[in-house]
């Protein structure tokens, strides 16, 4: 029997590792994909809003060559975190169900085991599921909600639908590798929360016509062809060999209903006590992103990293 499972291995997941193991409970993590697989799965060029110490786990140092650490920086050092602690990872193990038998018993099925633990501490972040646009054509094979790199789209028609900092960054980065790209966006002008160095680069690729832009502009459906929109009262297709639909991520609520772990319907935010990160079932716990629901703006790496300590405090009482 173990203590806790820890489900999810980002930086979250792997904080509250390090703390169940500074305490000697016995515990497992486990992540569907390779350890912190949601940044594995950022642009590959992507640079951190923060500082590297903001980053930090189990107080190891991140060291980077700039001021704002990058993607693979961040993907060497939490590596480098597990295997110096010795964390119990299980990388490509996913929880299919999570079952509770009785008062602080629970059930974690994967295809490889079942795991019968006091307690259940999910971790799963929202990266893995992106808000869909919800038109015709969004399944089709050239319509991508995650952006790596430019290259592959040298000289083609790219159409990028979001108005936020992942759209902002993949535009930019697909025209200064070649791309015809065209930004479209549902608001009046791109998101506040566009980083503060890429926000005036955006605008001005705009103002020179180097990169297209539609405001106010709604998407009606995408062909093999082209993106077809609505802006105001005029429609039109905008070429498009390639689309990448970047409107932003959600939480899963999947272990929430199987477990019956109370959230809001609209928000998708779990109740849970602030003190203690406890869920509305006793024994299963929240760390990370994944407490914000559909409101993600709020908890980051940054301070998503300390949910792992209060967590294990409360585990450990």
């Amino acid at each position: 029997m173990l203590d806790l499972v820890i489900v999810g291995g980002g930086p979250a997941g792997l904080a509250t590792a390090i703390e169940a193991q500074r305490r000697s409970l016995k515990y497992v993590v486990l992540e569907k994909g390779c350890i912190t697989n949601s940044i594995f799965h950022f642009p590959s060029q992507m640079v951190f809003f923060t500082t590297p110490e903001l980053l930090e786990i189990g107080g190891m140092p991140l060291v980077s060559e700039r001021e704002k650490p990058t993607r693979n920086e961040a993907l060497k050092y939490y590596r480098k975190v597990v295997g110096a602690l010795g964390l119990d990872v299980h990388q490509y193990e996913k929880v299919e169900s999570i079952q509770q038998t009785d008062a602080h018993r629970f059930r974690v099925r994967t295809p490889l085991a079942d795991y019968a633990t006091r307690n259940v501490v999910i971790s799963t972040g929202y990266y893995d599921n992106p808000n869909m646009i919800g038109v015709p054509g969004e399944n089709l094979p050239h319509v991508s909600h995650y952006y790596t790199e430019p290259y592959a789209f040298y000289g083609r028609d790219v159409v990028v639908i979001g108005g936020k900092n992942s759209a902002a960054e993949a535009a930019l980065d697909l025209f200064r590798g070649g791309a015809r790209v065209t930004l479209v966006h549902r608001g009046s002008e791109m998101g506040a929360t566009v980083k503060y160095w890429v926000r005036p680069d955006i605008e001005n690729r705009f103002k020179a016509g180097e990169i297209a832009s539609f405001f106010n502009a709604r998407v009606l459906e995408i062909t093999p062809s082209a993106v077809r929109i609505l802006q105001g009262d005029v429609s039109r297709a905008i070429p498009a060999q390639q689309v990448f639909a970047l409107t932003g991520y959600t939480i899963s609520t999947v272990f929430f209903d199987q477990l019956g772990v109370r959230y809001d319907p609209q928000t998708l935010r779990p109740d849970y006590d602030p003190e203690t990160f406890e869920t509305s079932v006793p024994g299963v716990y929240l760390a990370g992103s994944v407490v914000g629901g559909r409101i993600n703006a709020e908890v980051f790496i940054e301070n998503g990293r300390f949910h792992g300590e209060t967590v294990v405090r409360a585990i450990g009482r």
